[in-house]
């Protein structure tokens, strides 16, 4: 695992001024599948880095973008959800960055996936059409215009829990327009769980993580094994 240095990708794509990543190579010999992994709203954190941790134990090159590189959670947050809402922006050329950096490297094969949660699997939708090979989405919200989103997108497959009160009828709503649209998914909702369910460990400070089990949010075990399994059989079907 290392720091990596995005910020000339960033600059030459029109992205942040600076930008880095955490990068996790699988043991043994490459080249290797990439996966771009995309944080939540709270940032790259520990979390995130032992998701991307464990796609390298399953083969994977895995680069986790640090969207928030620039200036913390507090600087970016806004501008980078108000990018999100627009379709366009400086975010999406630094995953573009990220997604280039895993192609133009000597240890990928060039097939790159995208994978990202909350915050990160609508950047996940939203750039299942920009150049990736396939998509996991962890309870995205949808873009506004959802077919003109999925039009010559990659394979998709997406995670969202029941008890996710916002999200609870975007799975249904995503499986007609990819079926539409005639992509290859796997949407999935697991009723007991809630928002962050794959989360292996509660984020934030104490009164955040309080909200969060009251609200049914957080690391739900049983769904995350199953999601995990899902995602790790459909990036071996579209990614190798």
């Amino acid at each position: 695992m290392t720091h990596v240095d995005l910020t000339d990708l960033a600059r030459k794509n029109g992205g942040s001024t600076r930008l880095g990543g955490y990068l996790v190579r699988p043991s043994g010999d490459g080249p290797w599948p990439g996966v771009v992994v995309i944080h939540e709203a709270v940032g790259l954190n520990d979390v995130v880095r032992r998701q991307a941790d464990r796609l390298a134990e399953a083969g994977y090159l895995a680069l986790a973008v640090d969207l928030f590189s620039a200036g913390g959670v507090r600087k970016c947050l806004v501008s980078t959800m108000r990018s999100l809402w627009k379709g366009e922006g400086t975010p999406f050329a630094d995953i573009e960055s990220a997604r280039e950096w895993l192609v133009e490297s000597d240890d990928c094969t060039g097939n790159v996936g995208v994978i990202g949660f909350c915050m990160g699997g609508s950047f996940a939708l939203a750039t299942a059409n920009a150049g990736f090979d396939a998509s996991a989405v962890n309870y995205g919200f949808l873009p506004r215009d959802l077919d003109a989103a999925l039009a010559g997108a990659c394979p998709i497959v997406a995670s969202y829990g029941g008890r996710d009160l916002p999200l609870r009828s975007v799975p249904a709503k995503l499986e007609r327009a990819l079926t539409k649209a005639g992509i290859p998914h796997d949407v999935k909702q697991y009723q007991s769980a809630g928002h962050s369910f794959l989360n292996d460990a509660e984020i934030g400070p104490r009164p955040v993580r309080v909200i969060m089990r009251i609200a049914g949010m957080g690391p739900q075990p049983a769904a995350a094994t199953d999601a995990w399994h899902r995602i790790e059989a459909f990036f071996g079907e579209h990614l190798r």
